[in-house]
């Protein structure tokens, strides 16, 4: 049979081709198959993070909420503009993830908060071997250490500026009171055995201070000017102390036994017309208190050695709200702006600085330093 008028074909050539087309085609299918799957995994990657934000936020305290006795929350049913404000501030919750001190208290990693508590918080912070002064901002960062020194300071507390601390420490050899700046320049003696003092705080106009005094196991309560000048009491039966003023200075609430056991106290500033805040079912009551911003409330702690709660009460005594629930929670500390509660708690073996919303909610740790930090006073 003749082949002519048809052109052969190049087997090699053909060959070459369909290899060359196989090529290209599987080339364009990975294209496409690689853009499909890395859709995808962006999506499964936001799948992935999602869920673990929110469990973040969700994050509060060691407790959490299992920490608030729910049936002492009263009914918010018709809030009042200050109960939304507090509402607002619980529902502005933190993304939290784990926090690591170093030896000088310095946060590594800090919170993250969506709306931070505003202000300072400054507190006792053990050393190893001596309590020393600390500061840090109301939302957990910022720490700063102010003294180092081999003797006690403790008991510190905020000027109404934000801008001096006065404290009680016992460089000397017995507790003497000192004001220095917030930077822990600047340090300044103002008293000369008195006797040992404790628990200072400025008045809201800054002109005075009210602290405690204890001569001859005796303690009470003792009022100076601002300089340390004209120290005289306010009062004189003993078992008197912890000291903090009202908002408009007008006050002065403290913790007394002299009616046989430990009593809520309000006196006017001169030490006239002590006053017990009867609350029939308080537990055994602590310290130091701290007054709400509206002078309705005091904050205050009580109960046995190793398991006492921060509770709140209305100066005529009338409800009487519990906040913590187990840890053994001290001191509390309203903040400026009267949203949030500052206060030590041993909850997970060792003193550290809590804060929580006025209602209890949202226990938040801000301290991690293996050590003891304790004695919280919030300030502007």
């Amino acid at each position: 049979m003749s082949n002519h008028g048809v052109k052969p074909i190049n087997i090699t050539r053909w060959i070459l081709l369909l290899i060359l087309g196989l090529v290209l085609e599987s080339c364009i299918l990975a294209l496409v198959a690689g853009t499909i799957l890395a859709r995808r995994g962006d999506l499964k990657l936001t799948e992935g993070i999602l869920p673990q934000l929110t469990r973040q936020a969700a994050y509060q305290s060691p407790e959490d909420d299992n920490s608030i006795d729910q049936t002492a929350i009263p009914d918010n049913s018709k809030p009042n503009k200050r109960t939304q404000t507090a509402s607002a501030a619980r529902s502005e919750n933190i993304t939290a993830t784990p926090i690591q001190l170093s030896e000088t208290h310095q946060i590594e990693t800090p919170l993250v908060w969506q709306n931070p508590p505003g202000g300072k918080i400054v507190y006792a912070c053990f050393d190893g071997e001596f309590d020393q002064i600390c500061l840090m901002a109301g939302d957990g960062t910022h720490h700063k250490q102010l003294t180092n020194i081999s003797a006690t300071n403790f008991y510190p507390s905020l000027s109404p500026d934000g801008n001096q601390i006065v404290f009680s420490s016992n460089r000397t050899g017995i507790f003497e009171l000192y004001l220095m700046d917030i930077q822990g320049e600047n340090l300044i003696q103002l008293t000369d055995h008195l006797g040992n003092l404790y628990a200072p705080a400025i008045s809201p106009n800054g002109n005075r201070i009210v602290f405690t005094l204890e001569s001859g196991g005796k303690q009470d309560i003792w009022v100076m000017r601002s300089d340390g000048n004209n120290p005289h009491p306010l009062t004189d039966t003993g078992g008197n102390i912890d000291p903090t003023w009202s908002p408009n200075g007008e006050q002065i609430a403290f913790t007394s036994d002299r009616n046989g056991i430990n009593q809520l106290f309000t006196m006017n500033s001169n030490g006239n017309n002590p006053r017990s805040i009867d609350i029939p079912t308080a537990p055994k009551i602590g310290g130091r208190t701290s007054w709400s911003p509206s002078e309705s409330k005091l904050a205050f702690y009580g109960g046995p050695g190793g398991d006492r709660n921060i509770y709140l009460v209305d100066l005529d005594g009338r409800n009487l709200l519990q906040l913590t629930s187990g840890g053994d929670n001290l001191a509390p500390s309203f903040s400026p702006d009267g949203l949030w509660l500052a206060f030590t708690s041993f909850r997970d073996g060792n003193n550290e600085i809590y804060i929580m919303v006025e209602d209890g909610s949202n226990q938040t740790r801000l301290t991690r330093s293996g050590k003891s930090d304790w004695q919280p006073r919030w300030g502007p």
